[in-house]
């Protein structure tokens, strides 16, 4: 070992599998009173003759290396943005996964804003706002704040009520901010964003408010990404990324519907933001909470485990749930829009007295179920009603309680002021008739998204679903239906009672992976030949295999890059807990 005086450890932004690891460069004298972990640096790299851009991720004194030290090019900025904890959260994430640390980095740290990082520096160190004395979160039993406070990992079952998961996390929320510890909560999408950005405003400070995620202008995400990584007592609010927010007192994270498909990160190394959650948690410690009106399969999971502890809220704020079948009303035009006759007869009466939502399987105009074309039909059905879609052509928020019928496709539903006189889900059957892993937990979670809109005491009706999910939903289980869902996929050895991996690339290295992972042939689903020389394969392990099958495959991964090097194309690809090939997409509003 050889002393250099002061070393940093650099990790590159490479996607590169064989620059994944720290490399060692001399902190020239130059730049010795200005350099610290977390800053960005530039570094010449031999083995790609060129300068790359990087992050200091810890200072040290010597080094292992036995020659001489390549230094430093260059300072980008004093600004330190990779906090500590954000490094070794980025490293398990791609370890998990058998990706690239700097891949995740990319999805963690915004880019360098150069106007906002002055604006910033200018500002100086802000006076925190106090948060007044909070009561606990109302509609649970007794102790869910304490534990909270004490550190626990929750699933929470959120009230059905307009918005209630909104006000239940800003009451979890606020005394974490009262001791000075940050708060992260992730959201599927913007509309969700805003809605929790909207009633926390109205309860706290402002300026304990951040909102960090991907529709913010590049300029305000990075402001909002600074404040977040040298500020304390924060409530920092976005979609999936924001769970890889800098929190060096990291008191509470809290993910909002987890189930729902926009919190599955697309980029690689694809690790889930509930997973990245459960990491972190497991990392810094804090609260987790996973709140949904319909847990997912995971989340039953890891209740089943015992890894987190399931809270129900208080007895009597159920919604009225009736199933309903699927013969239709005498009147042609309510037959023609799908309008079963006791689903007909509330919904005349409800939109009577204020807004009553329709439900549709999917947008559009001519397909059956489409929501423009119900729209068109419950037009005809209902001359005196005014007719609003909603969908992701025509986004809406909110409605007025005056009387209307509200055509919406599955998550584009808006809140209603007092919630909807109504709730039709209709096109039920169709729904379930999609070939998916996930169609049963995927329609329940939106039918009981739905269902939370109607205002208390309003009829929600189910329209051609039977068997056990009406009769669990009529009795609002949605817990028994993820339940079963997964002691059916336990049977079938299928996600998430099993963790799989995709493989895709050359047949011999995708066969030469499999072995290397020691995978049994049972738990290998055949291949499928996507182009010519090229195939898929998916393999199923056990949970305490994860850490030793990644590592095997990142092995194979390494050493097809180092044998690849300056050829076209990549032999295999490796891809984590993949819901593609499971899921059928595409048929979300």
């Amino acid at each position: 070992m050889s002393t250099t005086g002061r070393v940093a450890r650099v990790v590159l932004d490479s996607p590169l599998p064989q620059l994944d690891r720290l490399f060692d460069f001399e902190v020239p004298e130059r730049l010795r009173d200005e350099v610290r972990p977390g800053v960005r640096v530039r570094v010449p790299v031999r083995a790609q003759r060129r300068i790359m851009d990087g992050y200091i991720a810890e200072l040290v004194d010597e080094t292992a290396y036995e020659g001489r030290l390549a230094e430093i090019e260059e300072l980008v900025s004093p600004v330190a943005v990779l906090a500590p904890e954000v490094w070794e959260l980025a490293r398990r994430a791609a370890d998990r996964a058998a990706g690239i640390a700097a891949d995740v980095l990319r999805l963690a740290i915004p880019k360098r804003q150069v106007r906002a990082e002055r604006a910033f520096l200018a500002a100086g160190p802000p006076t925190a706002a106090p948060i007044a004395d909070a009561p606990p979160p109302s509609g649970y039993p007794a102790g869910l704040a304490e534990a909270v406070r004490d550190g626990a990992r929750l699933v929470v079952e959120a009230i059905p009520r307009p918005l209630a998961w909104a006000r239940t996390i800003v009451e979890l929320a606020a005394p974490v901010l009262a001791a000075d510890r940050t708060v992260l909560v992730v959201l599927p999408d913007a509309r969700d964003v805003t809605r929790l950005l909207e009633l926390a405003a109205a309860r706290l400070p402002p300026e304990r408010i951040v909102r960090l995620d991907a529709e913010q202008r590049a300029g305000e995400r990075y402001r909002a990404f600074l404040r977040a990584r040298h500020e304390t007592g924060l409530l920092v609010i976005g979609n999936r990324a924001a769970a890889y927010a800098p929190a060096a007192r990291l008191g509470l994270t809290v993910v909002w519907d987890d189930g729902d498909p926009a919190l599955r990160e697309p980029h690689a190394p694809g690790v889930h933001a509930r997973e990245v959650a459960l990491l972190r948690q497991e990392q810094q410690g804090g609260a987790l909470v996973l709140l949904a009106h319909a847990p997912s399969t995971e989340a039953e999971r890891l209740v089943e485990l015992g890894w987190c502890r399931r809270v129900r809220p208080e007895r009597g704020l159920t919604p009225d749930v009736l199933p309903t079948a699927l013969q239709t009303s005498a009147d042609r035009l309510a037959e023609q829009a799908r309008i079963p006759s006791t689903a007909w007869r509330i919904a005349s009466e409800a939109v009577r007295e204020g807004p009553v939502l329709v439900q549709v399987a999917r947008p559009g105009e001519e397909a059956p179920g489409g929501s423009v074309r119900t729209a068109a039909d419950l037009g005809r059905a209902f001359p005196r009603a005014r007719v609003i879609v909603a969908d992701a052509a025509h986004p809406i928020l909110e409605v007025g309680a005056e009387p209307a019928l509200v055509i919406a496709t599955r998550g584009a539903e808006p809140v209603a002021a007092g919630g909807y006189r109504a709730v039709l889900l209709l096109d039920g059957e169709r729904m379930l008739a999609r070939e998916s892993l996930r169609v049963v937990e995927d329609c329940v979670r939106s039918w009981a998204n739905a269902a939370a809109l109607a205002a208390p005491g309003a009829k929600v009706l189910l329209v051609g679903v039977g068997g056990r999910i009406a009769r669990d939903l009529a009795a609002w289980r949605p817990a028994a239906i993820a339940a079963a869902e997964l002691a059916e996929r336990r049977a079938a050895r299928l996600p998430p009672a099993v963790r799989t991996a995709t493989l895709l690339g050359e047949p011999r290295a995708v066969e030469a992976a499999i072995a290397a992972a020691g995978i049994a042939r049972e738990d290998v689903i055949a291949p499928v030949q996507l182009t010519e020389g090229v195939i898929r394969s998916i393999v199923r392990f056990d949970y305490r295999r994860g850490a030793e099958v990644a590592a095997a495959l990142r092995t194979e991964l390494l050493r097809h890059a180092a044998g690849r090097r300056g050829r076209q194309g990549v032999p295999l690809r490796v891809r984590f807990d993949d819901h593609e090939p499971f899921t059928e997409l595409g048929d979300a509003g």
